[in-house]
């Protein structure tokens, strides 16, 4: 029997999935989690033998604290770049994209529980080529401004005019699609890029 722990956002997805792997016979939800400060207490409690788990919940736990358990992570593809530090885990890490059928999400358990790779292959690639459209200086820009900075303290920190800084903000804008800076930095981040 695989004890799994699933640890995902949204009540919908999580009471889905858990049905979907319980109906099958080697495969044992032995816990769900919607909160990634929960996450810790629940692999100590449960001991399960593969987590399937949402990339923000992964991201927002230390890895010492998930002991040796292998984790199925559901990633969207904007978000790839966030996974290249997964790859590099000491722990088991199997990625799959999160809108697959479930089929694969339980053959991903089975093959995690063997110690077998479960990796989707447009997300590695996506995750080697993820440095994003951003050249060094508009990624320093809008660094910055996630930061909190305004487009003067940006300006006098990297020694541009006002100017200038905005004329970055407003290519990153249109790199990204983004209408706003505000916007254009969340995409940024959920794609990994700063």
């Amino acid at each position: 029997m695989i004890r799994t722990l699933l640890a995902l956002d949204g009540a919908l997805v999580l009471g889905a999935l858990s049905f979907v792997l319980a109906a099958e016979d080697d495969i044992r939800v032995v816990g769900r989690v919607d909160r990634v400060a929960a996450v810790p207490d629940a692999v100590l409690a449960h001991r399960p033998d593969v987590m399937v788990a949402d990339l923000d919940f992964i991201e927002g736990v230390e890895a010492g604290r998930l002991g040796s358990c292998p984790v199925l992570v559901l990633a969207h593809p904007r978000r790839a770049g966030r996974l290249r530090g997964m790859f590099c885990a000491t722990r088991m890490v199997g990625v799959l994209r999160c809108d697959v059928a479930p089929q694969r999400v339980i053959d991903g358990v089975r093959r995690l529980a063997r110690r077998e790779p479960v990796l989707d292959a447009d997300l590695v690639v996506a995750a080697l080529h993820s440095d994003g459209p951003l050249t060094d200086r508009e990624t320093q820009v809008l660094s910055l401004t996630a930061a909190g900075a305004p487009v003067a303290e940006v300006a006098v920190s990297l020694g541009l005019t006002c100017g200038t800084v905005r004329n970055h903000l407003g290519r990153i804008a249109r790199k990204v699609g983004a209408r706003t800076r505000v916007e254009a930095v969340r995409v940024a981040r959920e794609a990994g890029w700063i």
